[in-house]
């Protein structure tokens, strides 16, 4: 109710924060219930992706299978998580697609070539495409950045609070250049993690990569988040 509504303010007096009082709770537990979703699904992409692969491949090994079949399983044991995507989804996402075809064009080149080293740097492929995307995107009208971030504003401040958000790239260049600055950050550190990885495994003994790529791989995401957190604080973008 606004000051302009003198006619009925007498009568909604009770009601009116009662109604207000009802939107803001069932707007808090919808944003609690995308958060909760959100943390869930990352969750289950931590141990699919993560720990899974991970603990197939010291657990074969250390039951005497060899390096590159240990390597494969890791990859077959990704193939329910991408068929559930693509079911959950209901459509074919191109990241699945892409994925499912670096695991199937890294066993295969490592059939060929006979080393289990072409099969474990499959995932620098990976990074490195995730990584040139994300600076090619600088050359569009909305950096990734800006497209990525669309589900959490509207968690947070609504559809109506999105349409304010996306209004400033349009009104205001010191938004875009933020934007697109972490937009650079964000594909320079997956190209770097790609080359780390291609260096790291022509490096170090075979047993010690999965391990290493994926502690190396942590520790960068979680640099990224952080620099994201502080850069989004400390230039006013964070909702």
């Amino acid at each position: 109710m606004t000051t302009a509504d003198t006619g009925v303010h007498t009568m909604a007096t009770h009601q009116a924060p009662q109604t207000d009082t009802d939107g803001s709770a069932s707007a808090a537990a919808t944003a609690r219930g995308r958060t909760a979703a959100l943390r869930r699904r990352l969750a289950a992409q931590l141990f699919f992706e993560l720990v899974l692969p991970l603990g197939s491949y010291y657990g074969l090994r250390a039951a005497g299978v060899g390096q590159w079949l240990s390597m494969v399983v890791g990859g077959v044991l990704l193939l329910p998580w991408i068929g559930y995507g693509i079911v959950r989804q209901r459509r074919v996402e191109a990241m699945a697609v892409f994925t499912l075809s670096l695991v199937v064009a890294g066993t295969l080149l490592s059939l060929i070539t006979g080393s289990p080293r072409v099969l474990m740097i499959r995932d620098s492929w990976l990074t490195a495409a995730i990584g040139l995307w994300v600076l090619s995107t600088l050359l569009t009208r909305r950096p990734f950045i800006m497209t990525a971030s669309r589900g959490i504003v509207i968690a947070k401040v609504g559809e109506a609070g999105l349409a304010a958000w996306e209004a400033r790239w349009d009104d205001e260049p010191t938004f875009r250049h933020h934007l697109r600055l972490i937009t650079a950050v964000w594909g320079a550190v997956f190209l770097l993690d790609a080359l780390l990885r291609v260096v790291l495994v022509y490096t170090i003994p075979l047993d010690a990569f999965p391990l290493t790529s994926t502690v190396l791989w942590l520790v960068m995401l979680g640099g990224l988040f952080a620099f994201h957190n502080w850069y989004v604080t400390r230039h006013g973008l964070k909702l």
